[in-house]
């Protein structure tokens, strides 16, 4: 019952993504981008500052895909990780930690991900069950130790909230009720981190990561 509620949870989430804001444009600077030209990008397990444990592989399990149809070549994260663990690093903070020199000359890659997850889980809010996940991330040249790029995403169930509830005040606490204990049997969080990862991580539009070398769109943006 369980995985049926988070495989309809995963599926209603989707359906909105596509109609998505893009992110403000702001005053960001790609000069180093550009001059950088990264093909290659090793992805860390993000640093978690939310209360769900479940966060740091939520949003990892979910950041290649927008990455690689990006045009990216995306070190395999279940790869990373072991090697890591291989290596006694078997938290985020630790492996933040690690020198940029030393993830180059290990993985190889051209630049580094660093994502920390700031909100993810379900809280229950006046009369609603509100599911959040926020994250941000910094592209890092593992050559120069240069900042590429910084960006952030968000997803919430408030965006998709009806804004009414019949049966009066009773039926909205009720309604509310059975939300949340639906969204924490589902884990409705990896539905939202999944839509957080692709705002945060999708090129093509301002403010967000350029198009790479893989992609037919290189040099577009």
């Amino acid at each position: 019952m369980a995985k049926l509620f988070k495989i309809l949870a995963c599926c209603a989430v989707l359906l909105f993504v596509t109609g998505c804001a893009a992110p403000k444009a702001g005053n960001t600077d790609y000069t180093a981008f550009k001059q950088s030209r990264p093909a290659s990008i090793l992805v860390l397990p993000p640093l978690n500052e939310s209360p769900d444990v479940n966060a740091t592989y939520a949003m990892l399990a979910q950041m290649t895909l927008p990455l690689a149809e990006a045009g990216y070549y995306v070190l395999p994260v279940a790869l990373v990780d072991e090697t890591f663990k291989q290596n006694g690093l078997n938290s985020a903070s630790d492996i933040h930690g690690v020198a940029r020199e030393k993830l180059r000359e290990i993985f190889g890659a051209d630049a580094v991900l660093y994502v920390t997850v700031t909100k993810y889980g379900s809280s229950y809010v006046v009369v609603d069950s509100v599911t959040e996940v926020a994250a941000k991330a910094t592209l890092v040249d593992l050559r120069s130790g240069e900042t590429l790029w910084a960006g952030a995403g968000r997803a919430s169930s408030s965006e998709q909230s009806s804004g009414s509830s019949g049966g009066g005040w009773v039926g909205i606490l009720v309604s509310a009720a059975i939300k949340q204990m639906t969204n924490h049997l589902s884990d409705a969080s990896y539905g939202y981190a999944g839509i957080t990862s692709v705002r945060m991580l999708s090129a093509g539009a301002p403010g967000r990561i350029l198009y790479g070398p893989h992609s037919p769109r290189y040099g577009t943006d």
